[in-house]
């Protein structure tokens, strides 16, 4: 299995992008890497780490996508950046099954649309990050940035996706799909949402359970949150800023002799609870609703965030996760039609 990945794309690039990849190398012994960026300084970095080189093949791309560009002029005016020569590579090689990269969340997205081509009857792919939920499983958050402005029609595209994924990539039987609002009754929701949850409840390959309010997100009551990208962000980045705000109250907290005392007994558990929240740990956000898989890592991924992200893609493949979406999003479009 090959997987393509974008050496200089995110904050700690390219030397914790290497890193990150010559991890996932030496965790799986299936998988090999194709690697996109400039040639001597990846090859420097590999010599480096001391890897088994047998298994990644490299492709220079002299230029870079920062996220000082805008998405869709650097695909005109970067064609030999590592990020668009990693998605051509994706797309025209049948041997390539996905792609990493921690770069621009712009160009990424409007790259594998343009490039990679978006699957049939889907309106608008979506990025989806999978989070940690209380009760020890996951909720995958759809959409979270991709699309700012949504019609309802996209939050139906959004919960098919979502389901698929979580039942063939998770094992979830029958997903409980949720929509994100402002309250749990079926009146509640702005126009968008009151709209899409009529179109929800008519939907019945997916097992759409209501609306829900966003301190339940990480509840562990539901296995797809469904949303537009402009509300799925700011649900996202509060639930970040959450866990970084918690873990500054606790330490501003911990004075005096007993506190450090105690804190140190506790330092496992804080470790492990921190390690809970942070959902870059099982990797980065699926782009789900084009040709191949894409995984959008954090931009400020290292090592261990990239090698996750490379293992993800890994087993989004073995679950053919891209054939069930276009097979789930078919199996709904015949029924709609009828």
């Amino acid at each position: 299995m090959k997987i393509v990945v974008d050496a200089f794309g995110g904050d700690y690039a390219p030397s914790e992008i290497i890193k990150g990849a010559v991890m996932a190398l030496n965790c799986e012994k299936d998988i090999s890497l194709v690697i996109c960026g400039k040639h001597d300084v990846i090859k420097q970095e590999l010599e480096k780490l001391g890897c088994d080189s047998e298994r990644i093949e490299i492709i220079d791309a002299q230029q870079v996508v920062t996220n000082d560009d805008i998405p869709t002029e650097a695909l005109k005016s970067k064609k030999d950046s590592s990020l668009i020569v990693a998605l051509n590579a994706l797309k025209k090689r049948d041997d390539l099954v996905g792609l990493v990269s921690a770069g621009s969340t712009g160009a990424v997205l409007a790259g594998s649309i343009f490039i990679l081509g978006r699957i049939k009857g889907i309106s608008r792919p979506a990025l989806a990050p999978i989070l940690p939920t209380v009760t020890g499983g996951e909720v995958l958050l759809i959409d979270c940035g991709a699309n700012v402005d949504s019609k309802p029609a996209c939050l139906v595209d959004f919960a098919i996706m979502g389901s698929a994924f979580m039942k063939y990539v998770y094992k979830i039987e029958n997903p409980r799909v949720a929509l994100l609002s402002n309250g749990v009754e079926d009146k509640k929701g702005n126009e968008l949402n009151k709209e899409a949850f009529k179109l929800l409840k008519q939907t019945s390959g997916i097992n759409f359970v209501g609306n829900m309010e966003a301190r339940d997100c990480l509840s562990g009551d539901y296995d797809v949150l469904v949303t537009d990208g402009f509300a799925g962000n700011v649900a996202l980045k509060a639930l970040e800023g959450m866990a970084i705000s918690i873990f500054s109250v606790l330490k501003k907290q911990i004075k005096g002799f007993k506190a450090k005392l105690g804190a140190l007994l506790m330092k496992n558990v804080f470790r492990g609870l921190k390690k809970k929240i942070d959902y870059n740990q099982s990797g980065g956000a699926p782009f789900l609703g084009v040709n191949k898989i894409v995984v959008k890592s954090h931009g400020s991924s290292k090592a261990k965030s990239i090698c996750a992200s490379i293992l993800q893609v890994m087993q989004m493949q073995k679950t053919a996760v891209i054939d069930n979406i276009k097979a789930s999003v078919a199996e709904n479009e015949v029924e709609i039609n009828n």
